[in-house]
């Protein structure tokens, strides 16, 4: 990523200026980030472990779930210990290489898992409106071949991106206001013209969330249908309570990434997605877990079924 950077670039260091409140409430702030981190990363590892120990579970369903988790675990690792490190030490600097590759991974893994969220909701789609067809069309090999377009898309315009970052020019104010290498943020800081990066960035951008948006909701439009259509008002409401906590998450996720980067100016979004980035970041992957499967009937018996097994062993 860095090999393209000119060499009138002086910045060295970008210093994170998100939470001026560190100094005096780091402790506390450290703290709730690490509780937060260790309970999403825990809830996620627990799913892959579920997945791939039971036979039962090793579905095009559950692959793409335990994919989703370790792509969740990933995502949150590119951003919260560099939280956590500025937290604890006070030090709110990080050197221009590690800015940029930090921000190469935050949006690769980020882009992945929104192409990931389309296909899950594509699988979810297929099995409850087109059940009968479901097998033939949804087989193991079809979901590994998903996940891997899902990511090379991903890689591809992320690359493509980072390479036009790369030969800006930074020589002036090094402060980023944001508690990670935010690209737009970085972006506004270059000395060159940033013109043809804004608006590639706002195309890719645009790209990957609204593409991944209008498949999620033309799947869950559908699925809504097939449930209101259920003769059995017990049947409906399981389905309805289902289908509302997964609506709960794709809206913060969707929502909060709509309000960052769905507008054409970066500099009007500079103030103001820090919050909305902290959903990302935080809420939802602790959520994610307990929403998508540890609320699951078969994952919990998996898990006893797992943990019986273990018990056995010994």
């Amino acid at each position: 990523i860095t090999v393209g950077v000119k060499n009138e670039s002086t910045v060295q260091e970008f210093v994170l200026e998100a939470f001026p409140v560190a100094q005096h409430l780091g402790g506390l702030l450290f703290l709730v980030h690490l509780l937060a981190y260790l309970a999403s990363i825990m809830g996620n590892v627990v799913i892959i472990f579920i997945t791939w120990a039971d036979y039962h579970l090793q579905t095009p369903m559950y692959v793409l779930l335990s994919t989703f988790s370790f792509c969740e675990c990933c995502f949150i690792t590119t951003v919260i210990p560099k939280l956590l490190s500025i937290f604890l030490s006070g030090r709110q600097t990080i050197p221009f290489p590690a800015c940029l590759t930090q921000a190469f991974f935050f949006l690769f893994i980020g882009a992945g898992i929104f192409f990931l969220m389309a296909v899950m909701s594509l699988d979810r789609y297929l099995a409850i409106c087109k059940p009968l067809h479901y097998a033939s069309i949804m087989s193991l090999r079809v979901s590994f071949l998903l996940i891997f377009l899902c990511y090379s898309l991903s890689f591809i315009l992320i690359t493509c991106l980072m390479l036009k970052v790369s030969q800006l020019s930074f020589c002036g104010p090094n402060i980023i206001s944001h508690f990670f290498c935010d690209l737009g943020s970085l972006i506004h800081l270059s000395c060159s013209d940033t013109r043809s990066v804004e608006i590639y960035f706002f195309f890719v951008t645009s790209f990957v969330i609204l593409l991944s948006l209008v498949v999620t909701i033309t799947a869950y439009s559908n699925i809504v249908v097939t449930i209101l259509r259920l003769p059995s008002a017990k049947e409906r409401q399981k389905a309805f309570s289902t289908c509302s906590s997964h609506l709960i998450v794709l809206s913060l996720m969707y929502g909060s990434c709509v309000f960052i980067y769905l507008k054409p100016k970066q500099v009007d979004r500079l103030d103001s997605n820090k919050e909305a980035a902290l959903v990302n970041t935080v809420v939802t992957p602790v959520l994610n877990p307990v929403i998508y499967t540890l609320r699951n009937k078969q994952v919990h018996q998996a898990l006893r079924d797992t943990l019986f097994g273990m018990r056995l062993k010994k």
